[in-house]
């Protein structure tokens, strides 16, 4: 095993630590459609999916090599830089699961490297052609595509199935969900399971331990997949809430037509070394999804919010990497104060997450969504139910004069004396 130093322990440690929130974080990329359905319960669930993101993490390296050996000059960084990347990652992906927001947790790692490189090294060290081609792109187009072939995919489950047997068909989607869930999550064992590896190796070299150009080695490989596979079976319940019932209200052939697309892009682009948010795909096919049924709504307030903090995600965890660097750069006891504060801010926020607990007994709870504008102004001008209005005409209007029992003439007045 390589020769280590305190701060490349600490590294490691630390890039292993923000494998595990990735793990927690994106649950929801492959399990929140089939546990929304009830396609499978929960614990069933995330303890698939984990499985199937540790045997994923050992189908390729081609992402890792993106991340160690493309992104960045690797001979110029020192292990102080990658550590203050981790700090910028795990503290956004921490904030963004306490909110519930289905955020990036590859483009939170992007991001703090780019900006902890650019605080020790300047914007040379950087490659931009990598970064605009195998990030930034990707980014954009992964989840329109999903998307639209998710969409696709949707409208045609629904125009086949018209003449099949319901329960039959709801059956047989189920049991395509679980299939179609377990590649999403053997998917994302391949692309982000393989980002830490990358972390790790790039670590290793500026520490002097790998040569330059080195694939990760085997025990990073499986540290790597164990951590997010760990981080997997926690469940991130409050965005899986958020991604099985707080953007569109699925059917199992909604699910199975959303996870299939999600795969599909993801696995491509593992193929191709591109650093894909699989966030970014899974909740641009679920949206697509719901669009796809006739009759279905995609919640566009929780949408925009998701939508603000994707384009945040980059630049925060840059300016938080950036910050970190420079408090690291002043010394041991600059590295010691931003691990003390890193600690410190992880705390504070599992505390805070006390305070409303989602887990598995209440993760498919419908979510308490707030009326936009547009729902409260259709609400105002709403004419009031058929019901009401007979009420307000019956006690309005006087009643007619009842008509006389018998059309026989009445008796005629009595006599005068």
């Amino acid at each position: 095993m390589e020769s280590f130093s305190l701060i490349l322990a600490i590294v490691v440690v630390t890039a292993l630590a923000f494998d595990f929130t990735n793990g927690f974080h994106d649950t929801a990329n492959a399990m929140a459609t089939t546990i929304s359905t009830g396609a499978l319960k929960p614990k069933i669930a995330v303890t698939m999916s984990a499985v199937l993101n540790l045997v994923g993490a050992f189908l390729s390296v081609e992402v890792a090599n993106t991340i160690s050996k493309g992104l960045v000059d690797e001979t110029g960084i020192r292990p102080e830089v990658i550590f203050a990347a981790l700090v910028g990652a795990i503290l956004w992906n921490l904030l963004t699961w306490l909110v519930g927001l289905p955020s990036s947790s590859s483009h939170a790692l992007m991001g703090g490297l780019v900006g902890a490189t650019v605080a020790s090294a300047g914007f040379g060290a950087v490659h931009g052609d990598v970064l605009v081609t195998k990030v930034l792109l990707p980014a954009v187009a992964a989840p329109i595509v999903a998307g639209l072939a998710s969409m696709l995919a949707t409208r045609f489950s629904y125009g086949i199935g018209d003449t099949a047997d319901g329960e039959a068909t709801r059956k047989g989607y189920r049991a395509g969900q679980i299939a179609s869930a377990g590649l999403v999550s053997l998917a994302h064992g391949t692309n982000d399971a393989q980002k830490t590896m990358g972390i790790i190796t790039l670590a290793l070299v500026a520490g002097g331990s790998l040569a330059p150009g080195s694939n990760p080695p085997t025990w990073v490989v499986l540290s790597a997949g164990l951590a997010i596979a760990l981080g997997t079976y926690i469940g991130g319940w409050r965005i899986i809430r958020t991604m099985g019932k707080g953007l569109t209200d699925l059917e199992p052939r909604q699910g199975f037509a959303a996870q299939s697309s999600a795969a599909t892009a993801i696995l491509a682009s593992s193929h191709l070394g591109f650093s894909l948010s699989t966030t970014h795909v899974v909740s641009g096919s679920v949206m697509g999804a719901g669009l796809g049924r006739k009759g279905g709504v995609v919640r566009w307030s929780t949408a925009t919010r998701m939508f603000a903090a994707w384009a945040l995600t980059l630049p925060a965890a840059a300016l938080v990497g950036a910050g970190a660097e420079a408090v690291t750069d002043l010394g041991d006891w600059g590295t010691a104060a931003v691990a003390v504060f890193l600690v410190a801010s992880s705390a504070a926020i599992w505390k805070i997450s006390r305070r409303e607990v989602v887990d598995h007994t209440n993760v498919i709870a419908e979510p308490d969504e707030p009326a936009g504008v547009v729902t409260t102004a259709i609400a105002a001008v709403t004419p009031p139910p058929a019901g009401t209005v007979t009420e307000d005409l019956t006690a309005t209007i006087p009643a007619p004069a009842a008509e006389p029992a018998s059309a026989a003439p009445a008796a005629p007045p009595a006599a005068t004396v």
